[in-house]
């Protein structure tokens, strides 16, 4: 199969494939190997026009490095990108050293990094691309590059003047959307309110419809083991912090269960009670989503004007260079990211 950015898909005439920018991510990390086997498997070459926002020279290395024999070629445009079997298209950005070495924090890769997610988040924006998919990104070097975010989420949002968003996790197994995130567990608690609860359950709801689900069943975590078991735990933060968003999402016709002591919440999930769990917390919420298998894990974006995906796991600086990542994750992104472009 060979088709370009605005060539239809040979499987639906009436509709181009959509154009996902693929950030490169950290060059020192396994996002070079990931992005390279991703954007050559035949599974996403069907879906989707792949465009890496990375470095040229990176990626022949990343595929020298898999024994792939993969043609790397510079696009000046997404609408330049020609998918073909062995081809890989990419906006060359050119920051990195020839000699940058593997599995190592390097200040130049961190600001690399967040060049090429910010150039993707301008074409996302522009309408140029219809989705953006990540490749991990390592937060100590995006902090010595002089990026001061604590991940893609808060990154994305800054990026394209979104004022909250939330981020979701996703496992064959189970759905999770978390209220708080990359902060710390007192401040998340004090955080949590209301009104924080009721728009990240609507933010999930929709998610999940534009997904093909148009009834979710969500599960909502509290905050106290045992959900506070009237007033045993805590200091009645169920009632003063959930509860008054579930009775209005539930009066809007919103399917919210809760608050539901976590452990159980996510049981239940797990056997197919709900579609999503809503966790107040990052470990809340990250924990249960790794055990499940962190390799086919999806991290979604939800509440951006731009649809973005990003694998669910780190640069693992441990094992970049050598070829043996896992790359189920990053085909996974893509397939979620071309499945909610193609809804939109």
């Amino acid at each position: 199969m060979t088709t370009t950015a605005n060539h239809p898909d040979p499987g639906s005439p009436d509709r181009p494939l959509p154009v996902v920018a693929v950030t490169m991510g950290d060059g020192a990390g396994v996002g070079p190997e990931c992005t390279v086997s991703a954007t050559l498997d035949p599974q996403v070459q069907r879906i989707c026009v792949p465009v890496v926002i990375g470095d040229r020279r990176r990626l022949q290395q990343a595929a020298a490095v898999l024994g792939l024999d993969a043609e790397v070629v510079a696009v000046g445009s997404p609408a330049e990108a020609v998918v073909a079997p062995g081809r890989i298209n990419v906006v060359d950005l050119g920051l990195l050293p020839e000699d940058l070495p593997w599995g190592q924090l390097s200040a130049v890769a961190g600001d690399a990094a967040f060049h090429y997610v910010r150039t993707a988040a301008e074409l996302a924006v522009a309408g140029r691309v219809q989705a953006i998919c990540t490749a991990p990104l390592n937060k100590e070097a995006l902090h010595l590059g002089g990026h001061r975010y604590p991940g893609h989420t808060e990154m994305l949002a800054e990026l394209t003047g979104t004022s909250e968003v939330s981020m979701m996790l996703s496992s064959p197994r189970l759905k999770v959307i978390h209220v708080t995130t990359h902060i710390g567990l007192v401040d998340a608690v004090a955080m949590i309110e209301p009104g924080l609860v009721e728009r990240t359950v609507r933010r999930g709801h929709e998610a999940l419809t534009r997904s093909g689900i148009p009834h979710p069943r969500i599960g909502v975590c509290a905050i106290n083991p045992h959900a506070g078991e009237g007033g045993l735990f805590g200091y009645g933060e169920e009632e003063e912090k959930i509860v008054p968003a579930l009775e209005r999402l539930r009066a809007d016709g919103v399917d919210a269960a809760g608050p539901l002591p976590a452990d159980t919440a996510f049981y239940l999930a797990g056997r197919g009670d709900y579609d999503l769990v809503v966790a107040m917390y990052h470990d809340q919420g990250h924990g249960p989503i790794k055990v499940l298998g962190i390799e086919a894990g999806v991290n979604i974006t939800v509440g951006l004007p731009v649809i973005r995906t990003s694998v669910d796991h780190g640069t693992a600086f441990d094992i970049a260079g050598t070829g043996r990542v896992r790359t189920e994750s990053m085909v996974e992104a893509l397939r979620q990211a071309v499945e909610l472009a193609s809804v939109g």
